[in-house]
């Protein structure tokens, strides 16, 4: 079993207006059928409110605090902004107390500064990428990411993300400058199953020990073969099969990350 150090962090209490409460699902829907299974229990939780969108535009801040967020496996830092408000940002790798940060489309090109990608370097780290200019940041959000950005076509730049993948985004979508921090939260060892439950993760039972009326795969004497291709308990296919209906984005895709597109 292994953990955090959390050497990194400034402060334990987090910011009480940046704070919302968070309910646990448990895994169902409002009518109170479970619709994601495994799911259920674990520690109490505050939700941190993160600023993806970085609209801050002009206002310099100033780094006041690195802190653990339970909701993500990334560290957060506090920004105080000198007209008074305060936001929380995923920290970057080297991210250090005091450190300025901006956010504009002239800024420079500095760890932890935001602005659109046609003003980033070719080669540059970046992370929280918008899908759409306006959006707000929706990729490259866990410890450790980075994408990479590999050049410029026209009005499009071509982004190297985490998973392999080359993909276009319009020059107006934002990204901000730097690896996301806490790159050592791959090499933590759970170790034992109460972790998981910590985690709010429930036990996954398998197929083949069920019944045949609780899943396809189930029934036998003794251990029995599957007989059939794998399948959901609902009898879709489980391994495989592609099952996206919606490919309108594929279109921006140059590599896919598991083989050219």
């Amino acid at each position: 079993m292994s953990g955090a150090t959390f050497e990194e962090l400034t402060r334990v209490a987090p910011e009480k207006s940046l704070l919302m409460p968070l309910k646990k699902k448990g895994g169902r829907n409002s009518r109170g059928v479970i619709t994601v299974r495994r799911r259920g229990g674990g520690s109490k939780r505050k939700l941190r409110i993160i600023d993806f969108r970085r609209d801050k535009i002009g206002v310099p801040g100033k780094v006041a605090s690195v802190e653990y967020d339970p909701n993500r496996s990334a560290r957060i830092a506090l920004v105080h902004y000198v007209d008074g408000d305060k936001r929380y940002i995923l920290a970057p790798l080297g991210i250090k107390l005091g450190d300025s940060i901006q956010s504009g489309e002239d800024v420079d090109i500095r760890l932890g500064n935001a602005l659109p990608l046609e003003g980033i370097p070719v080669g540059t780290s970046v992370h929280n990428v918008e899908f759409e200019p306006g959006k707000g940041g929706k990729l490259v959000h866990s410890a450790g990411g980075a994408a990479r950005v590999m050049s410029k076509e026209g009005k499009y730049v071509v982004l190297k993300l985490p998973s392999g993948e080359l993909r276009k985004f319009h020059q107006k979508c934002w990204a901000t400058v730097g690896q996301i921090g806490n790159v050592d939260h791959e090499n933590i060892r759970l170790g034992k199953a109460g972790s998981s439950r910590w985690r709010g993760k429930r036990p996954s039972v398998r197929g083949s020990a069920m019944t045949p009326r609780d899943h396809p795969h189930g029934g036998g004497e003794g251990r029995a073969p599957r007989g059939m291709p794998p399948k959901t308990p609902w009898g879709k296919p489980a391994l495989g099969a592609k099952t996206r209906r919606r490919r309108t984005s594929d279109k921006m895709i140059l590599k896919g990350r598991k083989q050219d597109v």
